[in-house]
């Protein structure tokens, strides 16, 4: 049975963004209140309060009422001021792409990049500083989705804060799928979002802000004010006795609420372990099916995204439709550099469950095969199954 363009797909199994929780989507329906009324305002105190919890940071993050590219590009608006030489590390396309919003900002932006099957090296970026002490801004990808690769942002964190310079983490497809914090990656800029690992609909950024940046950002003459990009409005506005700047997502902070009371009861160790168990089980599979990882080395392999190389002589953008068509499957393809020679298998929150790892290899391997490739579907699930019984 082939299903029709139009009809929704049965599993979307992409790096984003997921299907919900159904806790989520039951909070997403709750009653919106007016943002002025004093129990909404209270909710809302409570809200920032748990994802204080979540993220373990000091203080509660600053929600901003936009997906998560709000979040990244007001933090190269915010904390780069005209004068600041930044380092932008690029392992990905999402990692490149920061560097044209801290080029707009920033008085002269240097790059350490690597082919987009690698991760960022920490002595590298040792070295860069040593060799260019004017750094005052370092930025990097912690996950960058189009490559399925993870950068080591606890050691890069180190050594940014022994240079001195700012840190900004790109967290957004990282957080709360794998052991991640603000504060292990010692990020002043800490920009992630409810709509990958925590189950959300994209609509909400989480940013922990340090103190070294606030102070930063105040001194920003540039930094935005009045303005949808603007941080610094949102300062104290997780406060039920302060006003917003503007109305907020009421229906989605709903919704995070849910998100972030799921998390905390299932258990952050407990999630990480399900994210991870799901991607290795994946990734076993893939191997045994005769297929390649994109990542250079499995240890750099992201728990939330399997990238998986395209065949040379096969067409990427047939294997996904073919899996949609067949098995109502949906994958995700790569992004810039990365498209057309790799597929994205998602595994976060609703789908990083041992189960859809099975699916997702039966659906990609059903559909190489169906284009005149060779898949051993067959190895493949009995490669994720001894994963999965192994624990």
């Amino acid at each position: 049975m082939r299903y029709p363009d139009d009809r929704p797909a049965v599993l979307t199994l992409t790096s984003g963004p997921v299907d919900a929780y159904p806790e989520v989507l039951r909070a997403l329906a709750r009653p919106v209140l007016y943002d002025f009324d004093p129990a909404f305002m209270a909710f809302y105190e409570a809200v920032a309060r748990k994802a204080q919890r979540v993220m373990r940071t000091p203080a509660p993050p600053v929600i901003l009422h936009g997906e998560p590219v709000l979040g990244l590009e007001a933090a190269a608006a915010s904390l780069i001021g005209r004068g600041d030489v930044v380092l932008n590390l690029v392992s990905g396309v999402y990692g490149k792409g920061f560097g044209y919003w801290a080029a707009r900002h920033a008085k002269r932006v240097l790059e350490l990049e690597v082919p987009y099957n690698e991760a960022i090296d920490p002595q590298a970026v040792a070295e860069m500083l040593r060799r260019h002490p004017e750094v005052a801004v370092v930025s990097v990808c912690h996950h960058d989705t189009p490559s399925g690769t993870i950068n080591p942002v606890e050691e890069i964190g180190r050594v940014v804060r022994d240079h001195g310079a700012l840190l900004i983490v790109d967290a957004v497809s990282s957080f709360g799928g794998m052991p991640a914090d603000p504060e292990s990656a010692r990020a002043d800029l800490y920009v992630t979002g409810p709509n990958k690992c925590l189950g959300c609909p994209p609509a909400l950024t989480l940013m922990a802000v340090s103190d070294r940046a606030w102070a930063k950002m105040k001194a920003n003459p540039d930094a935005p004010r009045d303005s949808i990009l603007s941080i610094l409005d949102w300062e104290e506005a997780w406060r039920a006795d302060r006003p917003f700047p503007f109305t907020p997502s009421v229906a989605e902070v709903n919704g995070l609420d849910a998100a972030l009371d799921r998390h905390l009861a299932e258990g952050p160790e407990a999630v990480w372990a399900r994210h991870t168990l799901t991607a290795r089980a994946t990734r076993a599979g893939i191997r045994a099916m005769g297929m390649r990882l994109w990542p250079a080395r499995e240890e750099i392999a992201a728990p939330t995204t399997t990238a998986v190389a395209c065949p040379e002589w096969m067409d990427e953008a047939a294997i996904r439709a073919e899996a949609r068509a067949r098995y109502g499957v949906v994958f995700s393809s790569g992004r810039g550099e990365t498209l057309g020679r790799l597929t994205r298998i998602g595994h976060m929150g609703p789908t990083a469950h041992p189960i859809h790892a099975l699916a997702a290899l039966a659906a990609y391997g059903g559909a190489v095969n169906a284009l005149g490739g060779r898949a051993d579907v067959g190895a493949a699930i009995a490669a994720a199954m001894a994963v999965i019984d192994a624990g």
